[in-house]
């Protein structure tokens, strides 16, 4: 959510910054702004709308510049409109300033300033602090710098801000905390971005700034400092990115290539690290720590939205074969509810982006209370890795829908590599068992390049059903949390109101909307449950709900039954839904295309939830 891109040195800022901007739509936005300033003169230009939209709106204008910021907002405070969007300027008109985040006590601070005299022509509290941080500087005749670090120990609340001064056209100040900066670094320039998207078409040098930083930006210099005035050796990075991950390569959507790398993307997700003719599962950040996780009293894994169901499928293989109590929270519910935590308790945080706000602040408590926090991300370099003890990249790649498929397999992948290596090390899996699964793993990338090679079906049964207005999706054991993920998928890409829910739970209320209108959607792959979840689809029938079965191939008594099938590999039950979620993640992909939306930037929604 909120994209910000800046830029400065030799280059024309103003191409930069935009196609920066273009670079960060995926995160969800619904206005656009640049500042710009060339001869002394500070120019911004913003509208409502997409970025198309500003690159028509600024034809004919002086974009002339070497430094720029841009902007890309999800509105927290105030409509989507023009006069709300990002960058503001400050009452004198010398300063720009762009924010993504939450200023939390900002209405004392702007009733103060209005007393003052300020005026404020937009909603926002982005404008408040910057005419705040004016204030400062005129009143304590300070350099813009030290009135941005007054003013940022006075304020509550997430900020990543860029910050530029009409009297000084070689300085761009930034500063962070719990909102993602990224600084590229080129030969006599600078790129700034909220994540390395931007950036990497440019340099693959970056520093990633820490919390309570403020940076001090220029063509050729970049001085780092923490709030207390100290200076900070910034710490460069090679970015492990190429530009063509971030771009469609020849597909129509993000979404499509995102679902058809996913043989590859799990194939390196377990590449080097499974090693079923072995017997071994190489992961430094549990082989380091591998006492502390058998030793585990409890586990809690703290995530939000495809994640979380990603944690609900750990809870079901970590609890049977680790033997090991666990709880899968939402982050924005565990941060504010007291949760008991001790030490002996792990902690698995699980973020694509690794910078989800909630789920930071939740590990930072826990952290203080003497849990292990272990982070599975797929972003290198994000704040969740580098606040956790320890942890797993998912090497997924770029996503860059905003809907996550390839990085809910890749979640999957780590999280059941993880449970597999602390089973065996705490011997609640014998050897046998141990391969067994291990091979079930190293199979997945093969058996889903299987199921995408037969997507006409799905296609023609998304034709079918697009017009429901709802949909219910069941499921049992490990493919509840699955039935949980296809509803959301379909939520998020079609509009259409979708539940989910245990198949077992359908008779204590859900049976209720079952009509011949209503397509009912079975997880039902071969399982321990297989039995029972057939007599849950003769329900739905004897009650004319349309069933559509993702199934087992040689299966032939649900496909005898249901409207509709999908097929997967026969594989083991705690390997299954890595499969049986991939044409739940299709059915939807079709359905929104069919109904004509834009799949890749669904409405409302950001990728990266970086405010509460």
């Amino acid at each position: 959510m909120c994209g910000i891109v800046g830029y400065i040195g030799p280059r024309e800022a103003y191409p930069v910054v935009i196609k920066g901007l273009k670079r960060l739509e995926y995160r969800g936005y619904d206005s656009t702004g640049v500042a710009l300033i060339d001869n002394g003169k500070l120019n911004v230009y913003k509208k409502k709308g997409k970025v198309a939209e500003l690159e028509e709106n600024v034809i004919g204008a002086d974009l002339h510049s070497h430094i720029g910021i841009g902007h890309t907002r999800w509105a927290t405070h105030g409509e989507p409109s023009d006069r709300n969007a990002h960058p503001h300027v400050s009452n004198s008109g010398q300063f720009a300033m762009l924010h993504n985040g939450i200023i939390e006590n900002y209405v004392p601070i702007k009733n103060d300033l209005l007393k003052k005299g300020y005026t404020f022509k937009s909603d926002t509290d982005t404008e408040v602090l910057l005419n705040f941080i004016e204030d400062i500087k005129k009143n304590n005749n300070c350099t813009l710098e030290e009135a941005l670090r007054i003013a940022l120990k006075r304020i509550v609340g997430a900020y990543c801000i860029l910050l530029i001064d009409e009297k000084d056209p070689d300085t761009i100040i930034a500063a962070r905390k719990g909102s993602p900066l990224v600084i590229g670094i080129g030969k006599g320039e600078h790129f700034l971005a909220s994540d390395a998207s931007p950036i990497i078409e440019y340099t693959k040098e970056v520093v990633y700034v820490n919390d309570y930083e403020i940076a001090i930006v220029r063509a050729d210099e970049l001085i780092l400092k923490n709030l207390g005035n100290e200076k900070q050796t910034p710490f460069i990075q090679q970015l492990d990115m190429e530009l063509a991950a971030i771009e469609k390569g020849g597909y129509d959507h993000f979404m499509l290539k995102e679902i058809n790398e996913q043989p590859e993307t799990i194939f390196d997700c377990l590449r080097g690290r499974l090693i079923a003719t072995t017997g071994q599962i190489i992961m430094s950040g549990i082989d380091n720590n591998i006492d502390i996780l058998v030793n585990a009293q409890r586990i809690v894994i703290v995530a939000c939205g495809t994640s979380w169901h990603a944690g609900l499928v750990a809870e079901y293989f970590f609890e049977e074969l680790c033997r090991i109590p666990v709880e899968v929270e939402y982050a924005s519910e565990f941060r504010y509810r007291n949760p008991i935590i001790s030490k002996g308790d792990v902690i698995i945080a699980i973020s694509q982006s690794g910078e989800t706000a909630d789920t930071l602040v939740a590990l930072e408590n826990a952290k203080e209370q003497g849990a292990f926090i272990f982070g599975v991300v797929n972003a290198v370099g994000s704040s969740i890795a580098r606040l956790s003890h320890a942890g797993a990249y998912t090497h997924s790649g770029p996503e860059i829908g905003v809907a996550s498929t390839k990085a809910f397999t890749g979640q999957l992948a780590v999280l059941m590599m993880m449970g597999l290596k602390i089973a065996y090390a705490k011997g609640t899996i014998d050897h046998n068992r141990y391969v067994e699964l291990m091979k079930s793993l190293e199979s997945v990338p093969e058996k889903v390049k299987e199921i995408l090679a037969n997507v006409d079906t799905i296609k023609a049964i998304a034709e079918k059903y697009k017009d429901a207005k709802d949909f219910l999706f069941l499921g049992r054991g490990y493919n509840f949390p699955v039935a949980l993920e296809g509803a959301l998928k379909l939520k998020e890409v079609s509009y259409i109101h979708a539940e989910g829910y245990p198949a077992a739970e359908m008779k204590h209320g859900p049976i209720a909307l079952v009509d011949e209108n209503l397509p009912v959607v079975f997880a039902a792959t071969k399982d321990r449950y297989y039995e029972k979840i057939v007599s849950n689809v003769q329900e739905i029938k004897a009650r004319k709900g349309k069933v559509i079965a993702v199934a087992s191939m040689g299966d032939e008594v649900i496909p005898n039954m249901a409207n509709d099938t999908m097929f997967v590999s026969d594989i083991d039950e705690v390997i299954a839904p890595i499969l049986s979620v991939v044409p739940l993640q299709l059915l939807s992909y079709f359905i929104g295309i069919a109904k004509g939306f834009d799949v890749d930037k669904p409405r409302n929604l950001a990728k990266s939830v970086t405010v509460e």
